[in-house]
């Protein structure tokens, strides 16, 4: 073997030796890479089995064991959470779920997105009498007020109507019949929330009555006065405290349920008397009850405020589509919905959630609208998200339900979607703040965690929710979700805090 063989030879041996050093390299890199990925996830999954201690004990405390408890926390720029509990199982979120319904309505009808209700009239107009019927088409606007009432009728005066020799026809018709005939939630038949939806919905057929200490007396009062609906007042002053101030009275309602529509537009026949008493230290209270159908309200509202303008009126009610000989007078639109869900979220309100989620059908689906055709746009909605929400379960939008249901991670997953959306700044903008307004004003006031979460509240006999966006003190944002369905779990409010202080100091 001559000089060059050798060389050669020895070439090629440290050619395969450097070959083998560096393919070993390669795979020890993929196997350190892959102990890594499995230590992580081994890490992350201890981490989402436990809860932080004042969690725990919060629950422990309240009689609420764990598997009934659901968690999730993820901040908004992370690809995985940092805290699960629970968080695949199906629960019932109460009004946690209207972050659902005005989530969607918002990706789906934007921000600007307005409710029209329109007025046509069905006969001639001469020297300012309307000689036939006035028709008002309403298309579901859970805002409409009495003001917008008043403004709407301001312009029909403004275009040439005075009087109107003839009826009130009502047509509902985007929404399906069915709509607004079920039973109550619960036993409180007259209370607001009970209150079902309607295509032309005018004050959310709400009788605000208002308790205050005057003088030697207790005084209750309409916030919006219809005389239709009369008070017997048979409540006395108290020296005690405020606290359980509903407790200490009751209410009994007659009203005459089966006359027609007709003849109870005609016939005032609703008394409400309060028995017990109330104390002075209660300031201003206020009940909110639903005493009158959707067409009474609106009919009654109308004659009204149609007075009160020096208009002049004697027909009756009448439930119809616009006929189509009717000529339209004027259009009013609502105020835009990126203000409209405000109300829905800082408050709660329930029939105005419904109305959004039959608005939803109404826009995406065929006509009439009903619940499920609401239900359906979110489902297709959610996969529209790439989220797989097998679990959830949509009867009416706005929580108030034994039957919906969602989990805190299908959840917590769409809130990361939504800060990450187009509509976050409105969303957000409609979520109650911490300690300072909505349903969380009082909770947490004096924490450095206060005015640095924007969250939503529910709760149910036997459910409690809250879930949102909290801040925490490195300016880092985290979605938050936790709902209990224990019948322990109107006590669960110290383990919910305890998770929003947790999150506020995580580093």
């Amino acid at each position: 073997m001559n000089y060059l063989t050798i060389r050669k030879h020895k070439s090629n041996q440290t050619l395969n030796l450097f070959s083998k050093r560096h393919a070993f390299l390669k795979n020890a890199k993929f196997y350190i890479k892959l102990i890594l990925a499995i230590s992580t996830v081994l890490v992350s999954n201890c981490a989402f089995a436990e809860l932080p201690s004042s969690v725990v004990d919060a629950l422990k405390n309240a009689g609420i064991a764990q598997n009934n408890v659901a968690i999730y926390v993820q901040a908004v720029d992370a690809p995985t959470p940092i805290l699960t509990l629970n968080a695949g199982k199906s629960m019932n979120p109460a009004s946690v779920m209207k972050l659902v319904t005005t989530y969607a309505a918002l990706d789906l009808l934007t921000p600007a997105y307005r409710w029209k209700t329109e007025v046509y009239r069905d006969g001639n107009i001469v020297n300012g009498v309307l000689n036939g019927n006035l028709i008002i088409k309403g298309f579901g606007d859970p805002s409409f007020k009495a003001q917008e009432f008043w403004r709407l009728l301001m312009s029909l005066r403004q275009a040439g109507i005075r009087d109107i020799n003839g009826d009130l026809l009502i047509d509902k018709s985007v929404f399906a019949k069915n709509v607004g005939n079920r039973k109550t939630f619960d036993a409180e038949t007259w209370r607001a929330y009970n209150a079902e939806p309607s295509a032309f919905l005018v004050n959310g057929r709400n009788t605000s009555f208002k308790f205050s200490a005057i003088d030697s007396s207790v005084s209750v009062t309409q916030e919006f006065d219809l005389p239709e609906i009369q008070i017997v007042n048979n409540m006395k002053l108290s020296s005690a405290t405020c606290e359980n101030w509903r407790d200490r009275f009751t209410y009994t309602v007659k009203s005459n349920n089966s006359c027609s529509i007709e003849d109870c537009a005609k016939n005032a026949g609703v008394t409400v008397t309060f028995k017990g008493t109330f104390s002075p230290s209660c300031n201003d209270r206020y009940l909110e009850l639903s005493l009158l159908n959707d067409e009474q309200y609106a009919f009654y509202t109308f004659k009204k405020l149609w007075q009160q303008l020096g208009g002049k009126f004697n027909g009756q009610l009448k439930m119809q589509s616009v006929p189509t000989s009717a000529i339209k007078v004027i259009t009013q639109d609502s105020e835009p919905l990126g203000y409209v869900v405000r109300d829905i979220n800082k408050w709660s309100n329930n029939i105005m959630a419904r109305q959004l989620l039959l608005t939803l059908g109404v826009e995406k689906r065929t006509l009439p609208a009903t619940e499920s055709s609401g239900a359906t746009v979110i489902k297709e909605w959610f996969a529209s998200k790439n989220i797989n929400a097998t679990d959830l379960v949509v009867e009416n939008g706005s929580g108030l339900s034994r039957t919906e249901r969602i989990s805190a991670q299908h959840l917590g997953q769409l809130l990361v979607s939504a800060y990450l959306s187009p509509v976050m700044s409105e969303l957000i903008a409609s979520l109650p703040i911490l300690g300072i307004d909505g349903t969380v004003a009082k909770r947490l006031k004096t924490s450095q965690s206060a005015g640095r979460a924007h969250l939503k509240t529910g709760s149910l006999d036997g459910v409690s929710a809250i879930a949102g966006y909290v801040l925490n003190a490195q300016n880092k944002r985290f979605v938050v979700v936790m709902m209990i369905n224990h019948n322990n779990a109107s006590a669960s409010k110290l383990a919910q805090d305890n998770l929003i202080e947790w999150v506020y100091h995580f580093i």
